[in-house]
């Protein structure tokens, strides 16, 4: 996969493709969502609070180049950082924190900064705080960008089962940033998880006396594979070329799911996920139910929150291959 095709994919994704400012419904009960939009509006607009610097003695206000959203999930930041990208002129990229820390990874720090530089704005969705050496990486690389004008948007990534346990991450952000947490206008919102019930029961599952016979019956482009070769195969792609292997399938059907208890294999699964998410691509499986693939150790470890975002996520996609005309579709993957 070329690096122009890696960047092409620098995009929302398709559920967000209509996400505009004015079609984000704020609810009432919590005023702080209306505030957000208007901050957005004003940021995009290129107003907004503004730095105050002092230069040769005299002070000089400079408009904040970059804006972050803080609050649980569900809440709307998705569709507000969407709407951003869609009204900011120029070369734009949008993305998760684990696209732009995986194409760091892939083209190196100097060769990153080279293909963003002189983009006019980044958005980056799901900005994590826990793996120190990615968020110095992301600090210093936006650091050099913001330098050369780029302005910049995010979102906090806590998942709404980590109520309780740092929801609003604001803090810890500008904490992590360092020299970049002066730059940031942070906003919370607050208000409840629209999609929790997303949170309850289990995957859809399929017995392994049915698997072929389901597999047979699902329309459009589907792949089939084992589940140890899965997770196999990701071990030999570098996660930034992950989106290549999910573009033109409808649906995956993956075969004996079963328990991971290798935190590198969970995180390449996490990325994989992530991007068939995007890309509403369905799951199937046999096996035990996809949101009991990560074992309670790694579900009480570090990257807690990512694990549990990737099994809302897979409970989501087996739904919506389980139903893909049905109601199931629009509510769980808004």
């Amino acid at each position: 996969m070329s690096i122009d095709a890696m960047l092409a994919h620098f995009v929302p994704p398709e559920q967000f493709e209509a996400a505009r400012l004015e079609n984000y419904v704020p609810d009432p009960l919590f005023p702080s969502q209306d505030l957000a939009r208007s901050r957005a509006e004003a940021f995009v607009k290129g107003g907004g609070p503004k730095a105050t610097k002092r230069w040769g003695g005299q002070a000089k206000s400079t408009v904040q180049p970059g804006i972050y959203l803080d609050g649980g999930f569900g809440v709307g930041k998705t569709h507000l950082l969407a709407a951003m990208w869609h009204l900011m002129p120029g070369r734009t990229y949008y993305g998760t924190f684990i696209e732009f820390t995986a194409l760091v990874g892939a083209l190196g720090y100097r060769g990153a900064v080279d293909h963003l530089k002189g983009a006019s704005f980044l958005a980056i969705d799901e900005f994590e705080l826990d793996d120190p050496g990615d968020t110095m990486v992301m600090s210093r690389l936006l650091g050099e960008l913001v330098a050369t004008g780029t302005r910049v948007a995010a979102t906090s990534n806590t998942p709404p089962a980590a109520l309780g346990e740092g929801r609003f991450a604001a803090e810890d952000f500008l904490r992590e940033i360092t020299a970049l947490a002066e730059k940031f206008d942070t906003i919370r919102i607050d208000g409840e998880d629209y999609r929790k019930r997303d949170f309850e029961g289990h995957a859809v599952v399929t017995s392994a006396g049915e698997w072929e016979e389901t597999v047979a019956e699902i329309a459009g482009t589907v792949a089939v594979d084992r589940f140890s070769e899965v997770v196999a195969h990701l071990a030999t792609i570098h996660p930034s070329r992950f989106v290549g292997l999910v573009e033109k399938v409808d649906t995956v059907g993956w075969e004996g799911v079963y328990e991971l208890h290798n935190q590198a294999e969970a995180l390449r699964l996490v990325a994989l996920v992530d991007r068939l998410y995007d890309a509403r691509v369905g799951i199937v499986n046999s096996g035990i139910p996809l949101d009991e693939v990560f074992d309670d150790t790694m579900l009480s470890g570090g990257y807690r929150k990512k694990y549990l975002r990737a099994t809302s996520r897979m409970i989501a996609l087996t739904r919506l291959a389980s139903e893909p005309e049905g109601p199931g579709e629009s509510s769980v993957l808004d």
